[in-house]
């Protein structure tokens, strides 16, 4: 029996709070404790029950779920629950039920009660615990943001028809019918259904602002082509549209055509302020109110999170907040220096291009620079462009990247032919270096620009990296070493292997061998197969059947999408903890089925690189 007792007494003395007892005490708690057995889906605390117990997980896991049925918190091993009963009334608020079989310790309230009279932080902190639970019931109940996020849009525009007219209508009379029907933005559509859009600001800033003479035909300033969502998209679908085209209005199309225009007041109003969104509206924000933006993002975006978003719709917002604030930036640049004196475009790279941003993501830009650039003449302002650009990230909460691949080096302002030149080079003769920055530019979307055809100029600069790497073997080569050399955290035999020593000891990380494997491969996978997505999963399916069998590309889907989420869930638990996030796991604090799982995302992974080893034999660069 002492055998056990001392391995309760190890095990409470490796968490909260009783780590903090002075040994002695913690060393006469097994003998007061009780331990049971309770199996999955049984209900260990009612509501309304009396109790009179702590209970300390000692594996499994239980849920704690509010009366009108919200899940407010999952407990696993090492936590504790019942103690809300203990700090405050007896009959419990809540339904405690096992989610997985599991052994719970059984603290009794009487030794319990004394515990706290001994040691008040141990009161400081089921006291804080007990008020972190009826916060998060009332945060639940209060802000069902997820709820309206996954609304469809149909249900958004019912009974508000869209104002329409014909784009040969004069300017004034198109106004004339805004202003009739009381709506901001008009759609314009012809005998051939060929859309466009006119609003407000386009009237001050397209015609009152230029001076044109509003009996013009309206087509002449209206925005053409029109981005369109459908009527069973959901609310986050169009709200991602609206942030990655800078645009705040989306016609909404239904089976008889045009259902309603929505728009990002729309959207507001239905959120009422929701943090989600004051984070993401930087529009008209100083710099000084940029500050800690992207940090308060990831903040907002862990609980988007826990309320049930998977961890790719997590780093898409995440990816929305960091792109309107670089462009945000770059508009508060251009004001303070003036307009740009060839045309720009601002490029985001790495995980920002993929749309894969997590709160640990650092920054990877670049700028395109028209062919009429003259360093001399002009590279004192696109110098002081991008240090104001990147200073103001890394203030917003963005890391500044370890390897400098950002506008403020002036190795990542080039123009559009020194692009292609730099890509050909990467591409037919590549170096280590070259390597590590082709498979980062490789990955590049444009965020922000100035002049005419900035959007175009980039992504003709992409088009000419991807079509010049489809054919080079020799590349792909290079690729495939790349995304062989760091092989996943697994033994031989299936073991987990963690780091034995350092900062990092007894965890591994899931980025390294796992996360960063998947991306590389989909990238090979996609340059060899022609397809042009950057996002890591979209690759995949689109490569799925040619560079990689569709069950060779499913398994990979599914182990990134695991690893993901449990990265994402890592991250929460940190920045909750006020922690920096990073992406080294104890595998020790993951339940039996998540280090299962991770074993068989590893294997995947593993799997996939000794096929391409031998697909792509080293001998043969």
């Amino acid at each position: 029996m002492s055998v056990e007792l001392d391995e309760v007494t190890r095990f409470l003395a490796e968490h909260e709070p009783f780590s903090h007892l002075p040994a002695e005490e913690l060393a006469k708690l097994p003998a007061q404790m009780g331990i049971t057995y309770v199996r999955r889906g049984e209900a260990v605390v009612s509501p309304g029950q009396v109790n009179d117990t702590l209970y300390i997980i000692r594996s499994g896991a239980v849920d704690i779920v509010g009366g009108d049925g919200l899940l407010l918190d999952r407990r696993e091993a090492g936590l504790n629950f019942g103690y809300s009963t203990l700090v405050g009334e007896p009959e419990s608020a809540y339904l405690m039920v096992a989610v997985e079989d599991s052994v719970l310790l059984m603290l009794p309230g009487s030794v319990f009660t004394a515990l706290l009279a001994e040691h008040p932080d141990l009161e400081r902190f089921f006291q804080t615990a007990s008020r972190r639970v009826r916060a998060a019931a009332e945060e639940l109940r209060d802000a069902p943001a997820s709820d309206v996020l996954r609304t469809p849009l149909a249900q958004i525009v019912a009974g508000h028809t869209a104002a329409t007219c014909d784009p040969g209508v004069s300017i004034a009379e198109a106004a004339r019918t805004m202003d009739e029907r009381g709506v901001s933005c008009l759609v314009l559509v012809d005998a051939s259904w060929d859309l466009g859009v006119i609003t407000d600001r386009d009237l001050r800033s397209r015609v009152v602002a230029r001076g044109v003479d509003a009996s013009q035909p309206v087509r002449s300033v209206m925005t053409q082509p029109v981005r369109t969502v459908a009527a069973d998209a959901l609310v986050f679908e169009a709200m991602l549209a609206m942030s990655e085209l800078g645009v705040h209005h989306l016609p909404v199309l239904g089976a008889g055509g045009i259902a309603g225009v929505v728009s990002s007041a729309d959207i507001m109003r239905l959120l009422q302020a929701d943090p989600i969104f004051l984070a993401a509206d930087v529009e008209r924000s100083s710099a000084e109110e940029l500050a800690g933006a992207y940090a308060r993002a990831a903040d907002v975006a862990v609980k988007f999170f826990e309320r049930g978003a998977s961890a790719a719709e997590t780093q898409r917002l995440l990816t929305m907040v960091a792109d309107a604030v670089a462009r945000r930036l770059f508009q508060l640049g251009v004001e303070r220096f003036g307009p740009p004196p060839v045309p720009v475009a601002l490029i985001a790279a790495g995980s920002q291009a993929r749309l894969e941003m997590g709160p640990a993501s650092d920054q990877d830009n670049a700028f395109v620079l028209a062919d009429s650039f003259d360093e001399a003449t002009h590279g004192a302002y696109f110098a002081e462009l991008a240090e104001f650009i990147c200073s103001g990230l890394a203030g917003a909460g963005q890391a500044l990247c370890p390897g400098e691949m950002m506008v403020s080096n002036p190795q990542w302002r080039m123009t559009e032919v020194q692009w292609d030149r730099t890509f050909h080079g990467w591409v037919t003769a590549p170096e280590p270096d070259a390597l590590l920055h082709a498979q980062v530019f490789f990955d590049v979307r444009p965020v922000a620009g100035w002049g005419e055809g900035w959007e175009e100029m980039a992504q003709r600069v992409h088009h000419a990296a991807l079509l010049s790497a489809k054919g080079s073997r020799r590349l792909h080569t290079h690729l495939a070493a790349l995304a062989t050399f760091r092989e996943p955290p697994i033994g031989f035999f299936r073991g987990l292997v963690v780091e034995r020593s350092g900062d990092y000891a007894r965890t591994l990380d899931i980025k390294r061998g796992g996360l960063a494997a998947v991306v590389q491969l989909a990238r090979l996978y996609a340059i060899t197969a022609g397809v042009g997505e950057v996002n890591t999963v979209e690759r995949l399916r689109g490569a799925a059947g040619r560079s990689i069998s569709e069950k060779g590309a499913q398994e990979l889907l599914d182990a990134y999408e695991y690893l993901s989420d449990l990265a994402v869930r890592h991250q929460a638990t940190q920045l909750r903890a006020g922690a920096a996030p990073d992406y080294h796991v104890d595998p020790k604090e993951l339940r039996e089925r998540d280090r299962a799982a991770l074993r068989d995302a590893f294997g995947v992974i593993k799997g996939t690189q000794n096929a391409l080893a031998t697909q792509y034999p080293t001998r043969a660069v």
